[in-house]
């Protein structure tokens, strides 16, 4: 049975909360793992319909089943993946054709950095207009509208 638990946040509000970890559903996760096998369903006799082969990869989880979460990338590609595959850490994928990471989150200040569409980045902290994120041994901030993971899933 998959269900979700609703927690009032707010007078006519309610949060979507997984039966598993009691955590907000949807919520960004990343790979843990360099590969690991997506499932059509909740356990190791359905059939694997995908492998995921980025260390780091955000994911979307939007469902909770035992051990399982179901989950999808940006591209909306997705299924059942083992929880033991998945990690907290927050990263998110860059979908502007060059993101630049600038030094104070302001849009006039200097660019420390670019980061090419697709580059995954490990984001440290995010405001509501930007993320600070780290890629290799660059950082700096990017506006959120230039990754993908970064705003709230319910924004997605």
């Amino acid at each position: 049975m998959l269900c979700a638990t609703m927690l009032a946040t707010a007078p006519g509000a309610a949060e979507t909360l997984g039966p598993e970890t009691q955590r907000p559903l949807p919520r960004f996760v990343s790979m843990k793992a360099g590969e690991a096998n997506v499932r059509r369903g909740p356990s190791l006799t359905h059939r694997v319909d995908w492998v995921f082969r980025h260390r780091g990869l955000p994911l979307m989880v939007t469902a909770e089943h035992g051990h399982w979460r179901r989950v999808r990338d940006r591209e909306g590609i997705g299924g059942w993946i083992h929880y033991a595959m998945l990690s907290g850490a927050r990263t998110a994928v860059v979908v502007a054709d060059m993101a630049e990471l600038r030094r104070q989150p302001d849009p006039d200040a200097p660019v420390t950095a670019r980061a090419e569409r697709d580059a995954v980045v490990r984001i440290t902290r995010c405001g509501p207009q930007w993320c600070r994120v780290s890629a290799g041994s660059h950082r700096g901030w990017v506006g959120v509208g230039d990754l993908w993971g970064a705003t709230s899933p319910d924004a997605e």
